[in-house]
């Protein structure tokens, strides 16, 4: 499975040295036995992320792309929209497990309107942004994301 990871923020776009989200990123991936092919730091920018997540879900070199940060309800985070401005269909499950999981973590769980779904036959997934809080969400989804790559990267019969 090939991954790449966008972590979004204005301020550790601008001060990389800040960054903790994209090694979360890159931890998760790690801990998925999956190969990372890309990781990038962009500011809070919706057109920004959209052609990101266009570009590598359609460039055939990423079946999985997972952002970081922008899924917050400030102003500025705009993650979701972006993601969902470019999906071609949704897997509101996987976001749904994620919120879940973060419930017993923290109170502000429920303020993440992260989104997952599908560009082609690239997935995209948003995370949080708090590294702890990546690992935390995505705990429930380690299993599950081998099936669903399974079934994208290699259609079984009766699956296509």
């Amino acid at each position: 499975m090939r991954v790449a990871t966008l972590t979004i923020s204005t301020s550790k776009a601008a001060d990389p040295g800040q960054d903790e989200g994209t090694a979360a990123l890159a931890d998760y991936v790690a801990s998925m036995d999956a190969r990372l092919v890309g990781a990038e730091v962009i500011p809070d920018d919706r057109d920004l992320i959209s052609s990101r997540l266009t570009h590598w879900a359609d460039g055939g070199a990423v079946d999985l792309i997972l952002t970081s940060g922008g899924t917050g309800l400030a102003p500025g985070d705009v993650t979701p929209e972006a993601t969902l401005a470019v999906m071609d269909r949704e897997a509101p499950g996987i976001a749904e497990a994620m919120r879940l999981a973060s419930r017993p973590h923290t109170r502000y769980w429920m303020m993440s309107r992260g989104v997952a779904g599908l560009r082609g036959s690239t997935l995209i997934i948003n995370f949080p942004g708090n590294p702890r809080a990546i690992a935390q969400a995505g705990e429930p989804l380690r299993d599950v994301l081998r099936h669903a790559m399974a079934l994208l990267i290699d259609p079984a019969p009766g699956h296509e």
